[in-house]
């Protein structure tokens, strides 16, 4: 896609902003209402949208890496986070890290994770972990980012295609928050809720 940024429906995300430090802000001053449980509710955050991508898709399947260092990797086999070239030729990925779901953020009732707390969007990962790397590839390009604490740090930067498409978010929780549940039995567990999307958990 090559037209106006301006033209580009929101459904998501707002495509007109890249970053909201406002809305990160806000988030990083209150990690209990944002991500109550600690690790294992950021964690949902990110299979719901492998899950969503499944839903899509008819089927789909995720893979949770819990690495030594504390950090965990989300990998799945969608689409790969939406990314589109704008009137100057620039690319653009949908800002899902680092600004609100529309969907979700400013209504906790409109859905809750299977461990019964509201989904928020993929913004309260990326705010809560003092670094997270978002790779994903499409059909159109592959592309990784890094963010510190919810803020990009690095530009979109190309990577080589390997035939695949799906996103991978590696992130490592800000020590603040509570590693309480994130076993590899209690995701499993929890993932259940989402029939079309089959979850192997690593670690």
């Amino acid at each position: 896609m090559d037209t106006s940024r301006a033209s580009w429906r929101n459904t998501t995300h707002d495509w007109a902003g890249t970053v909201d430090l406002g809305h990160l802000s806000d988030i990083r001053r209150h990690p209990a209402v944002f991500a109550p449980g600690g690790t294992l509710h950021l964690v949902l955050e990110v299979v719901a949208y492998a899950a969503d991508e499944a839903e899509c898709g008819g089927g789909g399947h995720c893979r949770v890496t819990l690495h030594p260092d504390g950090s965990v990797s989300v990998a799945d086999d969608g689409r790969g986070t939406d990314t589109r070239y704008d009137e100057h030729g620039q690319v653009v990925r949908k800002p899902v890290m680092a600004t609100k779901d529309l969907r979700f953020f400013d209504f906790p009732e409109a859905r809750t994770l299977p461990d019964g707390h509201p989904r928020r969007g993929m913004s309260v990962v990326a705010a809560l972990s003092d670094r997270l790397v978002h790779t994903n590839r499409r059909r159109n390009g592959s592309w990784t980012q890094r963010y510190e604490r919810g803020v990009p740090v690095t530009g979109l930067e190309p990577v080589a295609d390997d035939g695949t498409t799906g996103t991978v978010v590696h992130f490592h929780p800000g020590e603040h928050l509570a590693p309480t549940g994130r076993s590899a039995g209690d995701i499993a567990r929890l993932a259940t809720a989402w029939p079309r999307l089959a979850v192997d958990v690593r670690g």
